[in-house]
């Protein structure tokens, strides 16, 4: 072994991933896999850094699908009055002694679920969490499926909406070396539940030993050749998806299902055992010479200011708005949801994105400021280098190189399992489609409330299947549940909380993660949907979360402030490549600020005061998620 490959050998078991670590990246990734089939006519998916299932996972996992239609009604049959507490497509049972956090997991896919959405994102959710720590070593190879028993399960809906075992992380925390499960819970989820004793281990040290260093060298790789392979299917299957006939139809949702699987569990691997570890380090050795991270990062090519860069080259005239969607296409307000309707559904969206670029001088585009940032940049690697030692220099190299390699392919595996759960979202409206020239449905999106089970299955051709019944009482469900709130955490089931009547006016203060340093003043705007609201410059950007839609506003704001999400979720790397403060995870920025309140935001504390409310009736539209 070389010199250098001892040292990123020393310096990555040094910097083991938290198990923090591993659960921001399955909810920055989203926290995604599927429920139907994980199995195809009874096959497995094979993850390409995992070992092939065995006989006992694969019963295991087919039983967990027999259980998942008992429970989501993927026969249907004549249709009562709905039982809103009851199991169903969108709310499950917890055992007695569970601890929930519903917070961690809300990033991904913000609000109530659809079914089919719940169908497929459920078990990923699951898979997700589990599969980076059986590639890093720390969780046995046959823990990695989805248990038989519903009462091992980590991840579950509840009223809609996902939430991960507190005690599960709790317990990763104990195997990792340098954590524990009492220190990553209250560090993450601000709590420890009330029957956990941590008991840190070395047991599972030497498989870590061996497997976590063999993931690190081979995921980069296999991520670009995911992201390659996926963007041309993409590309091919949207193209021809409106020529498709039902069986088609159905065949290609099951494919989208299984990519979806795939690249969702490679993107959880390379954010938990690499991305994330290796920002750790970077934050560490910058936090000890007072160097801030966020510029040794800022203008490094990434999938996210892809999008802001095509933007400003369509509003000059340099790119066609049809290009732009070609490229981009997949993103959309609340993409996450499959019901939504993305850009290259809703291309108008886009023209108005672009109406608002055009507005802006040459002088304010991103690149305007390339050459500072290469400046900043330079003089903050000189003075991280000029405080430390010889020995050190060696490593903070190192890690600066493995961040610049490493750092922007968070969003690359972001990108390819969106376009697989796009491919799902097309077909799926394909197949609503025929279903209504059959006069089987009425709306072509009432195949967002089948599952993806039932979508794929043999009984959706039978012109016997009822459908009405069974989308007629899901919507109820669903409506229902999008009038309730839910605590953030709980202790086996969930009890809804009363409604409030207004914003929390007596807040005076908010406390989050500092995700780019820096202070703001200004008005607060709370923003709901990003293609109806107008910014001007100097506002604050409320949100409860963000993605690639909302870049125009990001562009144009003085600082973000945002409920859910950590250091590598989308409004944090946006903030650092525009340079604005940010703080990430508030919980309750949309409820306790006002559009029109005046605050300072502190993007390196990772706080916002209110320096003054608007006293007028808050103009914040309704949630409708």
């Amino acid at each position: 072994m070389t010199p250098r490959a001892c040292e990123t050998r020393r310096m990555l078991m040094a910097s083991m991933p938290s198990a923090s670590a591993i659960l921001t990246a399955a909810r920055t990734t989203a926290s995604r896999l599927s429920p139907a089939r994980l199995i195809r006519r009874h096959h497995l998916p094979r993850l390409a850094w995992t070992r092939p299932c065995g006989a006992a996972t694969i019963r295991r996992r087919l039983h967990f699908l027999s259980h998942v239609q008992k429970v989501t009604g993927v026969s249907m049959r004549s249709h009562s009055a709905p039982e809103h507490n009851a199991a169903n497509a969108l709310h499950s049972m917890s055992p007695p002694g569970a601890t929930w956090s519903s917070v961690n997991l809300a990033e991904a896919v913000p609000g109530v679920m659809t079914p089919l959405c719940a169908s497929v994102w459920v078990p990923a959710s699951e898979l997700g969490l589990r599969e980076p720590f059986v590639a890093m070593g720390a969780l046995p190879v046959d823990r990695g499926g989805i248990p038989a028993d519903p009462a091992e399960r980590i991840t579950n809906a509840f009223f809609g909406r996902m939430a991960v075992r507190v005690d599960f992380l709790c317990e990763m925390g104990d195997l990792i070396p340098g954590q524990s499960g009492e220190a990553l819970s209250r560090d993450f989820f601000g709590f420890v539940p009330a029957d956990f004793r941590s008991r840190p281990s070395a047991r599972r040290l030497p498989f870590i030993l061996a497997r976590y260093p063999r993931t690190f060298a081979g995921i980069g790789r296999r991520i670009a050749r995911l992201r390659s392979e996926t963007d041309a299917w993409w590309r091919h299957e949207i193209a021809a998806v409106s020529r498709l006939d039902l069986r088609l139809a159905q065949r290609l949702a099951a494919e989208a299902r299984d990519r979806f699987f795939t690249t969702l569990a490679a993107q959880a691997v390379i954010s938990a055992t690499v991305i994330q570890p290796v920002q750790e380090q970077l934050s560490t050795l910058c936090k000890a010479a007072g160097v801030d991270p966020a510029v040794l990062l800022r203008g490094a090519s990434h999938e996210e200011n892809a999008v802001l860069h095509d933007l400003w080259a369509a509003s000059r005239g340099a790119l066609e708005v049809d290009e732009f969607v070609k490229r981009h296409g997949y993103h959309g307000p609340g993409e996450g949801e499959l019901e939504t309707r993305v850009w290259r559904e809703d291309p108008g969206a886009v023209a108005g994105l672009v109406r608002r670029y055009s507005a802006r001088s040459d002088a304010e585009s991103p690149d305007a400021d390339a050459a500072e940032h290469h400046r900043r940049r330079s003089e903050a690697e000189r003075d991280l280098m000029s405080s430390l030692g010889p020995a050190a220099r060696v490593r903070a190299r190192l890690v600066l190189r493995l961040a610049r390699n490493y750092i922007p392919l968070r969003g690359t595996g972001k990108v390819a399992y969106l376009q697989s759960l796009d491919v799902l979202r097309a077909a799926a409206r394909r197949i609503g489609s025929l279903l209504v020239e059959q006069q089987r449905l009425t709306d072509p999106d009432d195949a967002f409330y089948l599952t993806i089970d039932e979508l794929t299955g043999a009984p959706l051709a039978d012109a016997a299947t009822d459908l009405r019944g069974t989308i007629s009482e899901r919507r109820e469900i669903r409506a229902h549940y999008q009038s309730l709130t839910l605590p953030s955490a709980w202790t086996g089931q969930p009890e809804p909380l009363a409604p409030s009547a207004s914003a929390e006016t007596s807040v005076r203060s908010l406390r989050g993660i500092g995700a780019c340093a820096g202070v703001a003043e200004g008005r607060a705007v709370v923003v709901t949907d990003p293609t109806e609201t107008e910014i001007a410059d100097g506002d604050i950007l409320i949100a409860q979360t963000t993605d690639p839609s909302w870049v125009s506003l990001m562009f144009l704001s003085a600082a973000l402030v945002v409920d859910i999400g950590g250091l590598m979720s989308h409004a944090a790397v946006m903030a650092r490549e525009l340079g604005i403060p940010c703080v990430m995870n508030t919980g309750t920025g949309t409820t306790a600020l006002r559009t029109g309140d005046t605050i300072r935001v502190d993007g390196a504390a990772g706080t916002v005061e209110i320096l003054s409310r608007n006293i007028q009736q808050s103009s914040i539209p309704e949630r409708t998620h």
